[in-house]
């Protein structure tokens, strides 16, 4: 075929020996009869090892035909093996199943070159094949395209960052109403700088940054709008690209009704655009793994009413959250780093159907909270690091109802764990060094504490002001020094305690405004105060608490039901 070249040979890695090339039609036609290299020897291939029965490909199902698989992934081992990475293949539990690959043959289509063969890069794509790589040499293409499906868009280098930044396609700023990429099912767009689509306006975006968001018009998130690269209800690989200084979104990822958008996105660069970095939107389950996505207008990476796998992702420097969750969106959010973001590092919002699962996530040096809930949301927070941010570890107000266990929140300037409304249930939580609270109840807020490691925060281990609700059950509460108590419980706030223990200096080991009912903590003082401090219109039920190291078990004006003032320890 006239403008292709003969690139590649059929090989089985390992097997030590060349096939003769096979282009066109004749590929085609054996594939379809081949044992081997078609779509029942590769899918039998897959399915012995496990990946699709057992893994299915996080969360992807099944689709009949490894041909497919293969393509989407841009296709063969050694693309599969640079892409995800030794590490990120640990984590998502595929080294094994990947290795298996290594004995199925890989036939890459033709390969079109531009300008050698085709022009421009529309002009390529337009004379490709599915299966086809169009190979794009260094230069600025000043175009926007539209993949074909199966076609593979390849940006100069040999998968490496300088590809990408040789490799550039500009948008033309506002001349164009189209995206700068479109992809299409099967497509990959690999090893480009997407830029000057739209417009960006750096003094709309330094205004912003010094809001920290604050002012942002909020019906933008979620929308489409015109993004850099555009993926709307296809399965797809978007991999290895920068994609900067946009009037829009710079990877946007949209579901359509009756179709499957689960596309992979990985190692791409995205800053300084006018949307969010990556946004996924609109029942979209795609796999967003290892980008790094910075100084973006809205979220580094942003979901409404999605639910993809984001794993390995370094988010920084955006002027609103990190990673940003709402509308319903229900991801799974695992081993990010979200630091020195203008507001969160993750925020979680807008209703109680936004239920993602966010774990071993690092939340640091972000100025609001590390990771903040708010307005009825009810994610699961599990073992992540939030630490050095400028308000709490983790923050919950407006109706929220997170579940956090096993997170270590510490060195933050206000709180450790903060519940301001809602429902909070914590467990097993470690909180420590905190400029504040270790955990605080407030508001209108009901949280149920169990297990929790609570040490050297610099004012209460749990406080539960005005209004707030708190069981305490088996928590480790700890302060050597300072003045305050380690437990407060303030007027109008009701609180139970039963087998905790309670440890350190202050005035008293809990002081008490509101109610409480106590039954069997231990309550171990330093350096004199009383154990328990009933203050004036507060009631305390006690049994079988154990005081000592205290000048006085239990002091104060208010009410006392089950244990005499002055006595050593409780009945």
């Amino acid at each position: 075929m006239a403008g292709r070249t003969e690139s590649r040979a059929c090989q089985a890695p390992g097997a030590g020996e060349e096939i003769e090339p096979v282009k066109g039609n004749e590929r085609r036609e054996q594939e379809k009869t081949s044992p081997e290299t078609g779509p029942a020897g590769m899918n039998a291939v897959v399915t012995q090892q496990g990946w699709v029965d057992d893994h299915t490909l996080l969360g992807r199902e099944r689709n009949g035909t490894g041909r497919d698989d293969a393509r989407r992934f841009g296709v063969g081992f050694r693309e599969v093996w640079h892409l995800f990475g030794m590490k990120t293949m640990h984590a998502a539990g595929l080294v094994g199943s990947v290795w298996m690959l290594a004995g199925a043959a890989f036939c890459v289509g033709d390969e079109i070159r531009v300008p050698e063969d085709r022009p421009t890069i529309q002009a390529a794509i337009d004379a490709a094949e599915s299966g086809d790589v169009v190979r794009v040499s260094p230069g600025t293409y000043r175009e926007r395209i539209r993949l074909k499906p199966g076609v593979i868009l390849r940006g100069a280098g040999d998968n490496d960052k300088a590809g990408a930044e040789a490799t550039i396609l500009d948008g033309g700023g506002e001349n164009g109403d189209a995206p700068g990429v479109t992809m299409a099912e099967g497509a990959t767009l690999d090893g480009f700088t997407v830029t000057n689509v739209g417009r960006y306006d750096e003094a709309v975006w330094q205004k912003n940054w010094e809001e920290k968001g604050a002012k942002q018009a909020h019906e933008h998130i979620g929308n489409f709008g015109v993004p850099a690269i555009a993926i709307a209800g296809v399965d797809c690989t978007v991999i290895r690209n920068m994609v900067h200084h946009n009037g829009d979104t710079g990877i946007a990822i949209r579901g359509v009704e009756g179709k499957r958008c689960a596309p992979l996105v990985a190692d791409n660069l995205c800053y300084r655009n006018m949307g969010g970095g990556i946004g996924s939107m609109h029942g979209s389950t795609a796999i967003i793994t290892g980008n790094e996505c910075r100084e973006n207008f809205y979220a580094g990476i942003g979901h409404d009413d999605a639910s993809p796998l984001v794993m390995g992702n370094i988010c920084h420097g955006n002027i609103r959250a990190g990673i940003g969750i709402s509308e319903g969106a229900s991801p799974v959010v695992r081993g990010n780093q979200c630091f020195e973001n203008r507001r969160a590092g993750i925020g979680i919002r807008t209703g109680a159907n936004t239920r993602p699962v966010v774990e071993d996530n690092d939340c640091h040096h972000n100025e609001m909270a590390g990771i903040g809930v708010e307005e009825e949301a009810e994610p699961v927070l599990r073992g992540n690091r939030c630490h050095h941010n400028t308000l709490a570890g983790i923050g919950s107000q407006s109706g929220a109802r997170p579940v956090l266990v096993e997170n270590h929140c510490h060195d933050n300037a206000a709180a450790g764990i903060g519940a301001r409304s809602g429902e909070a249930i914590a467990i097993r939580n470690r909180v420590e060094k905190n400029g504040s609270t270790g955990i605080g109840v407030e508001g209108d807020a009901r949280a149920v504490l169990v297990g929790n490691l609570c040490e050297e925060n610099r004012l209460v281990a749990v406080g539960v002001p005005a209004g707030g609700e708190a069981v305490l059950v088996d928590n480790t509460l700890v302060r050597t020094g300072g003045m305050p108590p380690i437990v407060a419980i303030l007027k109008g706030a009701t609180a139970a305690m039963v087998g905790n223990t309670v440890r350190g200096g202050g005035v008293g080991a809990v002081m008490l405004d509101g109610r409480l009912r106590a039954v069997a903590n231990t309550l171990e003082g330093a350096n004199g105060g009383s154990g328990i401090v009933v203050r004036k219109e507060a009631e305390a039920f006690l049994s079988g608490n154990t005081i000592t190291g205290y000048r006085k078990p239990v002091s104060g004006e208010g009410r006392v039901v089950g244990e005499p003032e002055g006595r050593e320890s409780t009945r």
